[in-house]
């Protein structure tokens, strides 16, 4: 017996690599100690990675370790040497994983496929180094460039079971023993409920086709609601593209299988009407019980013109190869499996926010704040006339001089970045 926990959703923390920093640095020869700036440029970070594998079966490593982040890149070292790229992080999911935003809820991806390789974030790039600040009119530029910084996020990893034909009804009808008969899959089965506490994959083959039949966990009344297992489990049912409804016709738990039948439709309908208006065949199991043929009776009369009923003994295989025909005949007609879209106007950021915003102190200097000014802050040397030249170029550049006019900063004004204050010159 496994006693290993399934887990199917759980919540990580990812990070790509910051830039490495770039190098100011000049030649030096005996004789010469300045023969030219050498710096060389800081390695990029490494990015996040999620990895569809068809190995992996659920998400149990991420419930002991939640954090992954990706390798900084290396500082640019001098003769013009580039800093090493810091490693990536790959996270390697089931198939059929869902990432999401955690603050937001919005989808990033679908890891859909087998051997999909798909970047969630992309590491820093690494800062350029005082060699590339080169011109014909500055020969010696003693400054550089630092890496961009990534920052961290929160996501949600959720696994949706992928499957043609989902296995639904009340615990203990037989689901997981049907399983059993049509594939090749060994599920747990006893005689009680909730034995099966996680979905179960099997390959059906009938002739020439094949298709994949997932048992899900027992629903009850209320499992929209997140009532028993259902609201754990109903999402695997999500990507089918059938569903085969499994009722004990016989009835000898002492419930109704109509009124059975009727509460998990309206479960199905209130978690998704995807799902209610996904096919339909009815396996009426346990004929071979009392009580059955006459339950059989009332239920083809109620919904006998409505879905195709399939009375199967499942214990001893009975009844279970015309609907493993019915179930791949029906397959035919459908359309295949789609991913689930991500949202197009999502994108997880890098890091590299060059939003700023303008506001008044108590004394009435302009103050400076937001991601393009924490990055001059980083890369700007306040001291050496070619690194002012680059502030004031980006200032321009980026609208920040014309928005401080646009606030009535008049030429003489005090402007404050980071810890520093200058006087606004028009």
């Amino acid at each position: 017996m496994d006693n290993k926990p399934f887990t199917d959703k759980v919540k990580v923390t990812v990070k790509a690599g910051d830039g490495g920093d770039g190098m100011n640095s000049f030649k030096a020869y005996k004789g010469k100690p300045a023969c030219g700036p050498d710096g060389g440029d800081g390695g990029d970070g490494g990015s996040v990675y999620v990895v569809a594998d068809k190995n992996v079966h659920d998400l149990l490593a991420y419930r002991f370790c939640s954090k992954y982040f990706a390798g900084n890149g290396e500082r640019g070292g001098s003769n013009l040497c580039s800093g090493k790229r810091g490693e990536d992080v790959t996270l390697k999911v089931p198939c059929g994983t869902v990432v999401r935003d955690f603050e937001s809820g919005k989808i990033v991806c679908d890891a859909f496929e087998d051997g999909e390789r798909i970047r969630l974030l992309e590491g820093g790039r690494g800062g350029k180094g005082n060699a590339r600040f080169t011109t014909a009119r500055r020969h010696a530029p003693n400054f550089s460039q630092k890496g961009t910084l990534a920052k961290p996020h929160i996501l949600i990893l959720e696994m949706k079971v992928i499957a043609d034909v989902g296995l639904v009804g009340f615990p203990n009808v037989g689901k997981s023993t049907l399983l059993s008969k049509i594939s090749a899959a060994k599920p747990k089965i006893a005689d009680y409920h909730f034995t099966t506490l996680s979905p179960n994959l099997g390959v059906v083959r009938c002739f020439d086709d094949s298709f994949v039949a997932a048992d899900i966990p027992g629903l009850i009344e209320g499992a929209s609601q997140g009532a028993g297992l259902g609201h754990d489990f109903l999402r695997h049912i999500e990507r089918t593209r059938m569903i085969v409804h499994v009722l004990d016709i016989s009835g000898m738990e002492g419930r109704d299988p109509l009124e059975d039948f009727q509460k998990i439709n309206e479960e199905l309908a209130a978690y998704s009407e995807k799902l209610s208006a996904l096919p339909m065949l009815v396996a009426a199991n346990k004929c071979d019980c009392f009580g059955a043929e006459e339950n059989l009776k009332r239920f083809r009369k109620k919904y006998g013109k409505k879905y195709a009923i399939f009375p199967i003994t499942a214990l001893k295989g009975e009844g279970t190869e015309e609907l493993v025909r019915a179930c791949a005949a029906l397959l035919k007609t459908l359309p295949p499996q789609e991913r689930i879209p991500a949202d197009e106007e999502f994108l997880l950021e890098d890091g590299s926010d060059l939003s700023f915003e303008i506001f008044r102190d108590e004394n009435g200097a302009f103050v400076l704040v937001g991601g393009l000014i924490d990055m001059l802050c980083r890369n700007v040397v306040l001291n050496n006339p070619d690194s002012m030249t680059y502030f004031q170029r980006i200032l321009k550049k980026r609208g920040v001089l014309k928005a401080l006019s646009e606030m009535g900063c008049r030429e003489g004004d005090t402007v404050v970045v980071g810890e520093t204050e200058f006087d606004f010159v028009e």
